[in-house]
């Protein structure tokens, strides 16, 4: 059933479509008027298969895997069926290719062994078919499935494939038709991927607040807004040293552990981590410009919580890392609310997105007491009256670098 040419089929149901598009002439020039304006691979699917179907192509299943560049997932799958509402997408983690059901599968013989198309008319067929997927379609009472190659301009193979419950199955006028207009659609589908390749690269490395901003075209150096923030800061201590005394394997997958555990919990409770300095990071909470005391209020507990969380999170590993005997790890955290520059700054051709001011530049003081004061966390008299909680004490009034007054520092107490 494997490398068959899909268009060129004969079952003796079809007498094939003639020409080089034949009558997949008006779905292509469906794609490229109205699907054209179907902005995501789901919407563009679901109105692809509506047209099909309008057409007469008795397509009840369709599945769309799509190779994806992203830190967690390897892939994502759509899939379509006539006796559900909408287009289903489960995102497929790195890892998955070596799993026995992606092995056996239609996806992996065409994405991995260059397959340039599978059927199996289950219904004219008698089991086994050789893909455990078929066989469940085939107890689904399915008759016919039909698998193709979708090939980017980058190389890269992805895999559209279809199914029915007709008796008949598909006739090779059908799956000609399909196959020819497959090109068209690979076009649309590629350049709404790459969209989404776009937005996952931005909110992986910038955030998903700077990502949009940037994808929306705020793009040129020196552009940007002031915004009101829950500022973050946090820091590990002792980094000198453990850069010089451990493998750079253990030291990346210690800071690893550490960024897991602070972003984490900012990203837990909705906070945007925008950068990491070294063994630094800084996240925001915006406000919302409407939003008045309460906004605040609210936005300082969930920077709270999650600092909280933070702690104890390090508290665990640490207590892990005594049982074996290994030196513990220290942490200072900071937080302020205040007003921020949020946009762009850097050299012509090479920019960051990030938040700028005074109150960026206390936060980070305010990291560097946590050493002095031998504190884990300390916040800004500011984040103390905006928080409604009542653990923050006063530790007095310190001196911080690049303030000519002493500042008001507070910490659990």
């Amino acid at each position: 059933m494997r490398d068959s040419a899909m268009g060129q089929q004969d079952d003796g149901q079809g007498t094939g479509s003639g020409g080089p598009l034949g009558p997949a002439a008006p779905v292509v020039a469906w794609l490229l008027a109205e699907g054209y304006h179907l902005s995501t691979a789901p919407t563009l699917l679901e109105g692809f298969l509506a047209h099909l179907r309008a057409l007469g192509l008795g397509i009840d299943r369709c599945s769309l895997n799509v190779r994806l560049l992203h830190p967690q997932i390897r892939g994502i799958t759509y899939t379509w069926r006539s006796d559900r509402d909408g287009v289903e997408q489960v995102n497929r983690e790195h890892g998955v290719e070596h799993t026995p059901g992606y092995k056996t599968s239609p996806i992996a013989a065409i994405m991995e062994d260059g397959s340039e198309g599978i059927r199996v008319p289950m219904g004219r067929v008698p089991p086994p078919y050789g893909f455990p997927i078929v066989d469940e379609l085939a107890a689904e009472g399915f008759t016919d499935y039909a698998a193709m190659p979708l090939l980017f301009s980058n190389g890269r193979r992805n895999v559209f494939s279809v199914a029915t419950r007709r008796p008949e199955g598909f006739t090779t006028d059908e799956l000609a038709l399909l196959y020819a207009s497959l090109p068209a659609l690979t076009v649309l589908l590629e350049t709404r991927m790459l969209r989404l390749l776009a937005s996952n690269l931005l909110n992986t490395y910038v955030g998903p607040g700077a990502g949009q901003r940037i994808l929306d075209g705020d793009i040129r150096r020196g552009s940007g807004l002031t915004i009101g923030a829950v500022l973050w800061f946090c820091d590990l201590r002792g980094f000198t040293v453990l850069a010089d005394t451990l493998p750079i394997g253990q030291l990346i997958a210690l800071l690893n552990n550490y960024f897991e555990i602070m972003g984490g919990a900012v990203q837990r409770r909705g906070g945007e981590i925008l950068k990491f300095v070294g063994d630094a990071i800084l996240a925001i909470f915006p406000l919302d410009p409407a939003g008045g005391d309460a906004d605040r209020a609210a936005k300082c507990a969930l920077a709270m919580g999650a600092a909280e969380e933070a702690m104890a999170g390090m508290e665990a590993v640490n207590a892990e890392r005594a049982a074996w005997g290994i030196p513990q790890l220290g942490a200072g955290i900071a937080m302020h609310v205040g007003d921020v520059l949020y946009g762009n700054i850097g050299t012509t051709d090479r920019l960051d997105f990030t938040v700028i001011g005074p109150a960026v530049n206390l936060v980070t003081r305010l990291e560097g007491l946590t050493r002095t004061l031998d504190r884990p966390l300390l916040t800004s008299a500011e984040f103390a009256a905006a928080w409604p909680g009542d653990r923050l004490k006063s530790l007095g009034y310190h001196p911080v670098k690049g303030l000519k007054e002493p500042v008001e520092v507070f910490g659990l107490g």
